[in-house]
């Protein structure tokens, strides 16, 4: 199942994010998924393992599992980077062992003080601050991303962590309109305005944070999970599923794509078997209750400064 986005390439509703996944064990994730049934890989230079995912995509190829054009394969410009798209761009390639992407966004919309091409490390000022780099604008970063499809080295362009109003701003300069907008979205945060904006506009949604962070964020951020909810749980008693499938099958019937994480095999297949049951309409109206504009992911907390505000 997947989505045709504005650029016309078709992009899977399901995929497998590789955010705090460990090299050693990628390789054998993304043997499993493949086989599994996942066709699509949510990747980032930030994640700072696009080596190893480069390897393991490698070595897939060459036994023959998938080809290249069987996947879509996603990565991330990082907020040093924004004076050096072309070459972070490159550099991802190179690390993911590519010669195209099919999708690369920008990670988030703030641009950093660089710190060397896919070095992804956050520089602080005297202040302990993150250091925004104020000579490099959203626009101009945009539009250097559009030169990366002339060059043929990305088939689709898009924004990540946008809220209404930068969306707006880059449907209004673009070129090229962004195909996707990454933004975290699942029940304790539904997102409903910025989601149909996007769609309105024919911006597909992506979902990452799809089950709410969960044990990742909790760790992370000491952040609350939906998945411990009394009316996603009375939901997945209903339905004879797991409570994380219920909000990944809500997530699929917004029309937005869900990339959920996860290292261990069981829930991979688990997550996959989204496709044969559907919610009706009264519950998907029920979920709509339960939102709690509830952010779980706070980078806020490393750089002391709230990107968001």
């Amino acid at each position: 199942m997947a989505i045709t986005l504005n650029s016309g390439f078709k992009m899977p509703v399901i995929g497998l994010g590789v955010w705090r996944m460990e090299g050693k064990d990628i390789k054998n994730l993304i043997f499993n998924a493949i086989k599994i049934g996942y066709r699509h890989f949510d990747c980032a230079a930030d994640y700072k393992n696009e080596e190893e995912v480069g390897e393991a995509l490698a070595e897939v190829f060459q036994a023959g599992l998938v080809k290249r054009e069987d996947l879509f394969i996603t990565t991330k410009l990082w907020n040093s980077d924004h004076g050096h798209v072309v070459e972070a761009c490159k550099d991802s390639l190179k690390k993911l062992h590519l010669g195209y992407l099919d999708l690369y966004l920008v990670h988030f919309p703030v641009a950093t003080r660089h710190t060397g091409v896919g070095t992804t490390a956050s520089a602080f000022g005297e202040d302990g601050v993150l250091d925004i780099d104020t000579t490099v604008s959203l626009e101009t970063t945009w539009h250097a991303m559009e030169d990366l499809i002339s060059m043929g080295l990305v088939r689709s362009i898009g924004i990540s962590n946008y809220d209404i109003f930068l969306t707006r701003d880059c449907l209004a300069y673009a070129k090229v309109k962004p195909a996707v907008n990454q933004i975290e979205a699942h029940p304790y945060f539904q997102r409903d305005s910025l989601v149909k904006f996007c769609q309105k506009h024919g911006v597909c949604v992506t979902a990452h944070t799809p089950l709410g962070g969960a044990t990742a964020n909790t760790e992370l951020f000491g952040s609350v999970s939906c998945l411990d909810d009394p009316v996603l749980k009375g939901l997945a008693k209903k339905y004879h599923k797991t409570v994380a499938l219920i909000v990944l099958r809500w997530g699929i019937q917004r029309n937005t794509v869900i990339i959920p994480k996860s290292s261990k095999v069981e829930r991979l297949e688990e997550n996959f078997l989204v496709f044969d049951f559907e919610l009706t309409e009264e519950d998907m109206d029920l979920i709509k209750t339960i939102d709690r504009n509830y952010r779980t992911n706070q980078p806020a907390k490393f750089w002391g400064v709230d990107v968001y505000a």
